[in-house]
C-alpha cells in the first residue's frame, strides 16, 4: 500500500470540528476573468523561510451567478500551489456550468454533496453523459468538451482540481463565447441553418446559467443511440472498499482504478481523533488538499533547516510541493476527512519508517551519531 501503511496513523491531540460551506457574495466576475501569466518572478520556495501551505478557501468570497457560484484557489491567491489549483462549484437544481473546455489543464471532479449530470465529448465523437452523486469522481482530459448541471431538489457542491496551479475557471474556452464571436453567415454555413437562427443567442460566455432540471436519463438507451468511448468518465469512490489501518482509512483513485485519469490521482483520507498520518513524501507529484471536515495540523519539511507547521479546519486548502516531506495529525475530537489530489496518474510515496527499516542499525547509528542499539525498537 503506497502512502498510508499500517503505521501511518499513530498518536495526536485535541481541538474542535470546523464548518464546510463557502459563503457566496455578489463579487464581480471582471476581476477574475483573465488568465494569469505563467510563472511568478521568484519561486516562493526559494526564500529563506517556507511560505504558508494553507489557504482559507471558505473565508474567501465566492462569485455568484444565476444558477450557482464558484470559489477558487490558484497561484494569485495561494502562491505556493504552482502545480495544482482547485475550486468549489455549487450548482442549483437546473444550474448549468456551460459547455466549455480547458486548453491548459485537465480537470478532476469530486462530488461532495447533491447530484449533477456531467457530459463530456472527446475526439472521434467519444461522448458520455452520466448522473453523479456524493462520492463520485470524474475526470476531463485537457481539451475535452464538457458541462455540469445540477439535479434533484437541492444544490450540488463539487470540488474541482486542475493540474496547473495558474489555471482559472474563468480562463476556459466557452461554446457560447465562440458562437458569439462568429459572424452569423459563418455559423449558418457551419450548421446548415438560416442566419436568423442565431439572433437570440447570448453575446458572450454564460459561465453558469439557470435552467430547468433535466429529465431522467433513459434506463435502457435505444440501440445505436450512444457514442461512448472505451473509457468511463465516472468512478464511484465511496463505493470502493477503503483500506483500513489502526487510526484511519484511505480510498485511492488513480489511473489504476480509473484509467481515464491519466494526469491526476485522488485519495480520500480519514484520520481518527488522536491519530497521525505517517511521515512520507511523494517523489513524482505535488499534493493539493481540501479539508472536508474536522481539524488537523500539517507539518511540511523543506530541507536546509526549514519546516512549517500550520493548523487546518474544514473549508481550508493545503498544498505540499513535490518531494517535500510531510505528515498530518488529527487535532480534534471528530474524524478528520481530507480529499488529496496529486498531479500524477499514479500514487507513489516513500515513508520515513520504511526507509529506515531498509537500512542496518549500524548504518543508522553512523548516520545519526548514536549507538546502533537505539534503533532496535523502531517500527518496521
Amino acid at each position: 500500500m503506497d502512502g498510508l501503511s499500517r503505521r501511518n496513523v499513530l498518536g495526536g491531540g485535541a481541538a474542535f470540528a470546523g464548518g464546510l460551506m463557502a459563503v457566496a457574495t455578489s463579487a464581480p466576475l471582471a476581476a477574475a476573468s483573465t488568465q494569469p501569466p505563467f510563472g511568478p518572478p521568484r519561486p516562493p520556495l526559494a526564500e529563506k523561510d517556507l511560505p504558508s501551505f494553507r489557504f482559507a478557501l471558505s473565508k474567501r468570497p465566492a462569485v455568484t451567478f444565476d444558477g450557482g457560484w464558484v470559489n477558487e484557489a490558484k497561484v494569485p491567491e495561494f502562491p505556493v500551489s504552482e502545480k495544482l489549483a482547485g475550486a468549489l462549484l455549487e450548482l442549483e437544481p437546473g444550474g448549468l456550468r456551460e459547455l466549455h473546455w480547458h486548453a491548459s489543464s485537465g480537470e478532476w471532479v469530486y462530488v461532495l454533496s447533491g447530484h449533477c449530470r456531467i457530459s463530456i465529448l472527446g475526439p472521434d465523437d467519444q461522448a458520455e453523459t452520466s448522473d453523479f452523486g456524493p462520492g463520485d469522481v470524474s475526470y476531463f482530459p485537457r481539451g475535452y468538451g464538457h458541462s455540469l448541471q445540477g439535479l434533484g431538489d437541492g444544490p450540488c457542491l463539487a470540488l474541482l482540481a486542475f493540474d496547473n496551479g495558474y489555471f482559472s475557471e474563468y480562463g476556459t474556452f466557452s461554446i457560447a463565447d465562440w458562437v458569439a464571436q462568429t459572424p452569423p453567415a459563418v455559423l449558418a454555413r457551419n450548421f446548415g441553418v438560416p442566419e436568423s437562427t442565431f439572433a437570440g443567442f447570448p453575446t458572450g460566455a454564460n459561465f453558469i446559467s439557470q435552467g430547468a432540471v433535466p429529465p431522467p436519463l433513459p434506463a435502457d438507451p435505444a440501440p445505436g443511440s450512444l457514442s461512448n468511448g472505451p473509457l468511463s468518465y465516472r468512478y464511484r469512490l465511496l463505493a470502493q472498499a477503503p483500506e483500513t489501518f489502526p487510526g484511519g482509512t484511505i480510498r485511492i483513485v488513480s489511473s489504476r482504478q480509473f484509467p481515464v485519469s491519466t494526469t491526476m490521482t485522488g485519495a480520500l483520507l480519514q484520520i481518527d481523533p488522536g491519530a497521525m498520518q505517517e511521515m512520507h513524501w511523494h517523489p513524482d507529484a505535488a499534493e493539493w488538499q481540501y479539508y472536508i471536515k474536522g481539524t488537523g495540523r500539517m507539518t511540511v519539511y523543506g530541507s536546509n533547516g526549514r519546516s512549517r507547521t500550520e493548523e487546518f479546519s474544514a473549508g481550508d486548502v493545503g498544498y505540499v510541493p513535490q518531494s517535500y516531506g510531510h505528515y498530518i495529525e488529527n487535532t480534534g475530537d471528530d474524524d478528520l476527512e481530507i480529499m488529496t489530489v496529486l498531479n500524477n496518474g499514479t500514487y507513489d510515496s516513500i515513508t520515513l519508517t520504511s526507509w529506515m527499516a531498509h537500512n542496518t542499525p549500524e548504518l543508522l547509528g553512523t548516520n545519526f551519531n548514536v549507538p546502533a542499539s537505539t534503533f532496535a525498537g523502531f517500527s518496521k
